[in-house]
This record gives C-alpha cells, structure tokens and sequence, in this order.
C-alpha cells in the first residue's frame, strides 16, 4: 500500500475488526469507529434496512493496538445512567474521540462532557430534531470539539422521505453555514463507493466540499469485500479522498453546478419513492 496523501477529508469506517482496522489505516481511513449504540436504536429504526450494532466495550483496545495514526472513536450509547462508566471504559481503553447520538438538550451535551472532562475529543451527533435547533449552541460548548449530522436517523426524525433530502431543500446549507462561521471541524452522513448508492456518491462528496464537511463516514460497502488483499479498500478510498480534494480546491460554479444536480436527482427520487407509497397504500 502506499503512503496516504495529506487531505482535509477524515473519513470514518465503522468495525470492530483489528486486522480490518489496520488495512483501513493504510488505505487512508482517518478515523475507525467501534459502536456501541444499541439503547433504543431498534424502536426508532424498526421495518428500515438498517444496520444495528453488535460491538462491545472489550472490542475497543485490539481495534486501538492494531492502528497507529487513526483516530479511535467510540460511539456511547445515548446519555443514560452508565454513562460515566460506559465513557470511563471506552477511553481506559484506548478511545480519542466519543461521539454521543441521540441527544435533544444542551443539559445532556453539559453532562456528557463533564465525564469526558477533556481526556479524548467529544464529537456530538446531531440526529433529531430537537438537535438541529439547537445545534449553534451546542457547537459553541466549550467541551465540543466537533459536530457531525447524522442524515438517517434525522431525516427520521423530521419525517422525510430520503435520508439526502436535507441537501436538497436547504436545511444542511443553513446548519453547515453556522458551523463553518464557529470554526470546529464537522461532517454529515454516509456514503458509498464512487459510482453506487441512490445519489451517486460522487455528487454527494462535492456537496462535502462545497458546505466545508470534512468528515464522513463510509458505508459498509467499503469493506464488503473483506481485508484489503486485493487493493479494493485502498482504491476506493483515494478515489474517494482525490474527488474531494479535487472539489475543494476547484471552482465554484462547479460546485454550484453540482448542486443544481444533485437537487434535481433528489427530487426524481422522492417523486419515485412518494408514488411507491402511494401504489401500497
């Protein structure tokens, strides 16, 4: 494999998998994930062709050993009475960021970060309503680091119909407008391999760079063909990272331009997906 690039591009690959971890990192994976969310993620995400996962605390330190330069993120479980314990065990074990999802106040912002109390990054996860309208504030805790929007569960949330729609219809310009005026690093959704997915990844990774996202996170596709033997994860990777890099430092207008696109082919799927509901109702 060969040495990674500088970008301002982190991207984010989800496992618990040490030896996949490791081929991440050299592949140019920034940051690797083990998720703990699993308090109430089956109620909100029931008859949704989601992924919920099975990681374990003990899953944390062989994944932090087995990378070097990587970030170790923890996603906790939303804000409940073990938290303390959960967020303890996590960077005892060798996490540098926690991400927390689910939360709606400020007050469960203030607690969480009292915990962490400066030891690893605290990266909220803005994925409800009641997030979003406070997310200026949230942005601004001194103990935030980072904000990363999470479009599935906040298109939910907000009773959408396609997890890309708030590309569309300007609510992601607005949040990503105030993010960028307070200066912290932040990011929003997922994304696929160049070429696939129902918005294909290669206009949604313009959007990235047009709203100053620096952070995403990388769908299961990636590591659907296992470790990294045939050089599949590290193509897909700086494909992925030179789109971007190529995006943000070029023009504008084309970045306009892709934006008009992606916005018409968001509507050509929400019309799609309204008429498929019709038809079953």
């Amino acid at each position: 494999m060969t040495t990674p690039t500088p970008t301002q591009m982190c991207t984010v690959l989800i496992t618990d998998s040490p030896d996949l971890a490791a081929s991440a990192e050299q592949s140019g994976v920034g940051r690797i994930m083990v998720d703990l969310e699993r308090n109430g993620k089956f109620e909100r995400q029931k008859l949704r062709d989601t992924w919920i996962s099975k990681h374990r605390v003990e899953d944390i330190a062989p994944v932090a050993r087995a990378v070097s330069s990587a970030d170790v993120m923890v996603r906790i479980n939303p804000s409940f009475k073990g938290s303390a314990q959960e967020i303890d065990r996590a960077i005892d074990a060798g996490a540098n960021c926690i991400m927390l999802p689910m939360f709606r106040t400020l007050k469960e912002i203030d607690r969480i970060g009292a915990m962490i109390a400066g030891r690893c990054r605290f990266v909220p996860l803005v994925e409800t309503g009641d997030a979003m309208a406070i997310l200026e504030s949230v942005a601004r805790r001194d103990a935030v680091d980072e904000v990363f929007i999470g479009l599935n569960d906040l298109h939910i949330s907000l009773g959408l119909d396609f997890m890309f729609q708030p590309l569309a219809d300007g609510l992601l310009d607005d949040a990503c407008a105030v993010l960028r005026a307070i200066g912290k690093p932040f990011g929003f959704g997922g994304i696929a391999r160049i070429g696939e997915g129902d918005l294909p990844a290669e206009f949604i990774v313009k959007e990235h760079a047009r709203l100053g996202s620096t952070r995403v996170n990388l769908s299961r596709t990636f590591a659907r063909d296992g470790l990294d033997g045939g050089g599949v994860l590290e193509r897909e990777v700086r494909a992925l990272i030179a789109l971007y890099d190529a995006a943000a430092a070029g023009s504008p207008d084309d970045l306009r331009r892709n934006h008009q696109e992606v916005q018409t082919r968001i509507q050509s799927i929400l019309t799609r997906i309204r008429s498929n509901q019709r038809a079953a109702s």
